[in-house]
């Protein structure tokens, strides 16, 4: 099933229709964000991690917890506070008394899909245990390694605002996430429509699954088919080099930042019913799978440059491949 060939025709058709299935009943409880919800699900499709950063209110939550309502598989909501602890997240091994024997006993981290609410509140060990499985696959516990499931991925959100107390994610280690959005407030339309219906308190609550956690691997499987042109790849690499040049930043895109676009682009590539990647798809994706990459030079941040100015910047300036390779 990950041959280009069999990607033209049925798969593709049946991947698009699944993946619009899926944001449309994430949607019902969601409204008007249907960019932000397509980026989330990709990021499930492609093996990744989503950072959503946001004023309260926007509904962070609620799109983490309607997007894994939404696929029929485990899932956990952890809240972040000073006080929580690895163990906490990872799971502990206890001795059993009645069997005479040590038994591990999961943390909330073996759900398939976990939301990391307020991740930045969490002390750095605690947020290091979960941003190494995040990268690994797996927890290891009193030297014996423990595997998590498939599907699996994490949502953690985190405010900009009320910083007293906090912990802000090491730049080095937001690379572990695939994307860094937002949700942002809802349009007109959307926001009258939610006002009408004041009265349901947790829209997420009502939703049923539409796909499997089978379903999605399988999703995962054809993404992984997607043909991708050298002249792709090759804009790819000029992208990344060329943000490593910019006097604005201290540090570009790095290799796990370009295979994880690759990704994504396949993945956003087969949900636009198309068996292969073209340029608009990279251009599409590079804030998001970027602007968490790019570490900016002091005088940018006092100068007033954001990551997305640069990643602007890197689109306009580096030519777009008209031709296949």
């Amino acid at each position: 099933m990950t041959e280009v060939a069999t990607l033209l025709a049925d798969d593709v058709r049946w991947y698009a229709d699944t993946f619009e299935r899926v944001v449309h009943n994430v949607e019902t409880a969601v409204l008007g964000k249907n960019h932000v919800v397509r980026l989330g699900l990709t990021c499930l499709v492609s093996g990744g991690h989503l950072l959503l950063e946001d004023l309260p209110g926007t509904g962070k939550t609620m799109l983490a917890r309607a997007l894994a309502k939404s696929v029929d598989c485990s899932f956990a909501r952890i809240q972040f506070t000073p006080d929580l602890l690895p163990s906490d997240v990872t799971g502990v091994t206890v001795y059993d008394q009645a069997h005479g024997e040590f038994s591990f006993h999961p943390g909330p981290i073996f759900h398939s899909v976990v939301l990391a609410d307020e991740i930045n509140r969490a002390s750095p060990k605690t947020q290091s245990a979960l941003l190494e499985v995040m990268e690994e696959g797996h927890v290891t516990v009193d030297g014996r390694t423990h595997e998590v499931g498939r599907p699996f991925m994490v949502i953690a959100t985190q405010n900009p605002i009320e910083q007293a107390g906090t912990y802000q994610l090491p730049e080095a280690q937001l690379d572990r996430f695939l994307m860094r959005t937002s949700v942002g407030h809802p349009d007109a339309e959307s926001t009258e429509a939610l006002l009408a219906e004041s009265r349901v308190r947790d829209r997420a609550a009502g939703l049923a699954p539409v796909v499997s956690a089978h379903e999605i691997e399988q999703m995962s499987r054809l993404a992984d088919g997607v043909h991708v042109d050298r002249a792709v790849i090759s804009y790819v690499r000029r992208l990344a080099e060329a943000s490593r040049e910019v006097p604005d930043v201290r540090i570009g895109v790095s290799m796990r930042g370009c295979l994880a676009w690759i990704r994504a682009a396949k993945a956003w590539a087969l949900a636009e019913r198309r068996g292969h990647v073209v340029p608009e798809d990279v251009a599409t994706l590079a804030h998001p799978v970027l602007r968490h990459r790019l570490l900016m030079a002091s005088g940018a941040m006092y100068g007033g440059t954001t990551a997305d100015d640069v990643v602007d910047r890197l689109l306009e300036q580096v030519p777009v491949p008209r031709d296949r390779a």
